[in-house]
């Protein structure tokens, strides 16, 4: 693993390249995204050595705003600059004299699955994607469950933007937590967040802002775009399985979805059981797509 840095519209990006052992030159090369709010030494990296180990050179980075990347408000969630920051990343990686710049991808666990999903369908360089325990978000159907709700929060996000704009002042809220107001709720999302992926380079913290571009992320917009080959990894009891199986009825190319047992969803991120079986998967997946094109 090595350290690196590139920018994306003049702001310092921060990442680990993991490379498999004694191989210099002609590898498949991917790109990791990871969960809303996460650094790379937190589930993207723990995908990004395991894919290396298994032959692949892998990328994980902290997004703009996170981690050891610059970018200000800080904890701010904006999945357009995300997928800016994943684009960007494909390009670095594909100069790499390690990697085949006819032989890149994409991974992603979690939300990072929407992230990678528009950059593929962005990126000429995306060849094939994979995806882990994704969570597929389809606002319109959650708005439709609960307008009153859902417009409430969108609108205390552009609130807060206007606030931040006027004063400076960033309003944040934890990311994870059980108690108040959180960016995620559930036990499984704190119990990782605040102990067993708790790092140094983690804030567990949300900037109120966000939310204004946050909830109506339309992952599901982006399936009809991908025409590269798809392979999904989920299970019944990660985030909603019938959104990730909705997302697979609408992809137009080659496509798989793989359903495994888990006891929920941040077990797919540290479980090293489950992590491996899934490494194995996207591992397979992208050794038989990215094949190095011929003149």
């Amino acid at each position: 693993m090595r350290s690196i840095r590139f920018s994306v519209e003049g702001e310092p990006v921060a990442g680990h390249l993991h490379l498999p052992r004694n191989v210099s030159s002609g590898l498949p090369g991917v790109v990791v995204a990871g969960p809303m709010t996460s650094v790379k030494e937190q589930v993207t990296g723990v995908y990004a050595a395991a894919l290396a180990a298994r032959g692949v050179a892998a990328l994980a980075i902290d997004h703009r705003h996170f981690g050891e990347s610059g970018g200000m408000p800080r904890q701010y969630e904006r999945w357009d600059r995300k997928v800016d920051d994943l684009v960007v990343a494909l390009d670095w990686l594909a100069a790499q004299p390690e990697v085949s710049s006819d032989r890149i991808g994409l991974a992603a666990v979690c939300l990072g699955s929407g992230y990678a999903a528009h950059a593929a369908a962005r990126s000429p360089l995306a060849r094939a994607l994979g995806l882990v325990a994704g969570y597929f978000r389809d606002p319109e159907e959650m708005r439709r469950q609960d307008p009153e709700s859902f417009d409430a929060r969108v609108a205390q996000g552009s609130a807060a933007r206007d606030l931040f704009l006027a004063t400076g002042e960033v309003q944040t809220i934890p990311a994870a937590s059980l108690t108040g107001d959180a960016a995620m709720t559930s036990a499984d999302t704190v119990d990782y967040y605040t102990r067993r992926a708790a790092v140094a380079n983690y804030t567990n913290a949300f900037a109120v802002m966000s939310r204004e571009y946050f909830l109506p992320f339309d992952v599901q917009a982006a399936a009809p775009q991908l025409t590269l080959p798809v392979r999904m990894v989920h299970s019944e009891n990660a985030l909603s399985p019938a959104w990730a199986r909705r997302f697979h009825d609408r992809l137009r190319g080659p496509k798989e979805l793989i359903f495994t047992q888990s006891r929920g969803q941040t077990d797919f991120y540290d479980d090293q059981d489950l992590v491996a079986a899934a490494a194995d998967l996207l591992a397979d997946h992208f050794h038989i797509t990215l094949q190095e094109r011929r003149p």
